[in-house]
């Protein structure tokens, strides 16, 4: 079952220069809890399907969303973690990462730290 890549508007270098590295933080993790699973605290396929919308993928499939989860699934349990989520989202944003990563390392760091939490 092979998925196209999904397109989207980057958004992320946009908001990196507008609100900072802890402020970028802040938004993807206001992001993960739009998308999660309420029970589970993770972002399953159930949830990603029920809130596609948000993000502006009312209009792609379930191989898709799939394929979405697939790629950020880092342990393997067929959901994404708040870091799971937070690593896919920089990762799909090729202009964030041809910038100086100095501020993004110090963000996960102080995530990994246990500095943000949801």
């Amino acid at each position: 079952m092979a998925h196209r890549p999904v397109e989207f508007e980057d958004f992320l270098p946009i908001m990196a220069e507008k609100l900072g590295e802890e402020g970028l933080m802040q938004e993807l993790c206001n992001g993960f809890r739009l998308l999660m699973d309420p029970r589970r605290k993770l972002i399953t396929f159930e949830s990603l399907k029920r809130n596609a919308a948000l993000l502006g993928l009312q209009g792609l499939g379930d191989d898709e969303l799939r394929g979405m989860i697939l790629e950020g699934d880092v342990d393997g349990d067929g959901a994404l973690n708040e870091m799971e989520f937070c690593v896919l989202m920089v990762r799909l944003s090729p202009e964030l990462m041809e910038e100086p990563r100095r501020w993004l390392d110090d963000a996960f760091q102080q995530v990994f730290a246990g500095g943000f939490t949801s």
